[in-house]
């Protein structure tokens, strides 16, 4: 018996790793978004946000993405590519809204205090969810169908754990490499004292990277996501341009037509994104311009 048990454990095992190493460039991106969060936090907070955040990404697994991927794709597996470009619109418009940012261009409102944990973590989660959907899904379809529903289940919940810790493990490592440096320039030796100061000085440049390639990452993701399953329900034509350009680039090589697909899905996302922050911005105006008339009356 536990001999037959060991072999269902590493027949999962097994499954999950070779799933895993497809959702990789999600993973990277889940990871390069989520440090923004944690900006602007004291020192002692961030890692006990960074743990909410996690706690937050598991439940997002767990208890939402895999239940209901399960039923969907049982029962409903058309409806999935809808909720994928719904979640690919939502992170359009944080990515629009993050460039925008960078111009002087604030939708909504602006405050440069104390930052609200429970907003930051609500925040953060959400997006979680949309990556975490399109992490577990990728992992979910590259999973052998004849795999069955009690083996597919222990794989998928192998998968989130994996990627939950890789994740915010490497996110806990970032926001607290700064004390790491703090304390090499405290030691007796010289060079590790010149050391630690060249990566205290070093972490606002590498919080900047991480917050561009935060934001590229949520446009190039749910670029992506809109583009791909667009295709496969309403509208194939932003898919068949990305494919007619990936096509005419083939003979540079892999790498150049990964690159060049990444920037197109990037670029249909921001502007995507942009389109939708006009609408809400748009509504927004409208609303907070009405309020004042209705409570005059």
């Amino acid at each position: 018996m536990s001999v037959g048990l060991l072999a269902v454990v590493d027949d999962i095992l097994s499954a999950a790793m070779k799933a895993s190493a497809k959702t990789a460039g999600v993973v990277i991106d889940d990871a390069a978004v989520t440090p923004q969060y944690v900006q602007g936090l004291t020192p002692a907070r961030e890692l006990p946000v960074v743990w909410k955040i996690a706690l937050g990404s598991i439940i997002n697994k767990y208890v939402v993405i895999i239940p209901i991927a399960l039923l969907l794709t049982a029962f409903a597996p058309w409806v999935l590519p809808y909720l994928l470009i719904i979640g690919g619109g939502f992170l359009c418009f944080e990515g629009a809204e993050k460039v925008l940012e960078w111009f002087g261009v604030h939708h909504g409102a602006h405050d440069d205090g104390p930052r609200d944990e429970k907003k930051l973590v609500l925040g953060a989660v959400r997006t979680d969810l949309i990556l975490s959907t399109e992490i577990m899904l990728i992992a979910l379809s590259s999973l052998d169908p004849g795999f069955g529903i009690w083996m597919t289940l222990g794989a998928l919940l192998v998968i989130g754990l994996a990627m939950t810790v890789v994740v915010y493990g490497a996110v806990a490592l970032l926001v607290k490499i700064d004390d790491i440096g703090l304390r090499f320039m405290k030691s007796p030796a010289r060079r590790v004292r010149r050391f630690g100061v060249r990566v205290v000085a070093s972490m606002p440049a590498v919080f900047r990277v991480i917050s561009i390639v935060g934001t590229v990452a949520m446009l190039w993701v749910g670029g992506h996501l809109v583009v791909q399953n667009l295709a496969e329900t309403l509208w194939s034509g932003p898919y068949g341009l990305v494919h007619v350009v990936t096509h005419a680039i083939e003979a540079t090589g892999p790498v150049v037509v990964w690159i060049v697909d990444t920037a197109i899905s990037a670029v249909f996302g921001l502007v995507l994104g942009l389109i939708i922050v006009a609408v809400v911005m748009g509504v927004t105006r409208l609303t907070t311009r009405d309020a004042p008339a209705d409570a005059s009356h």
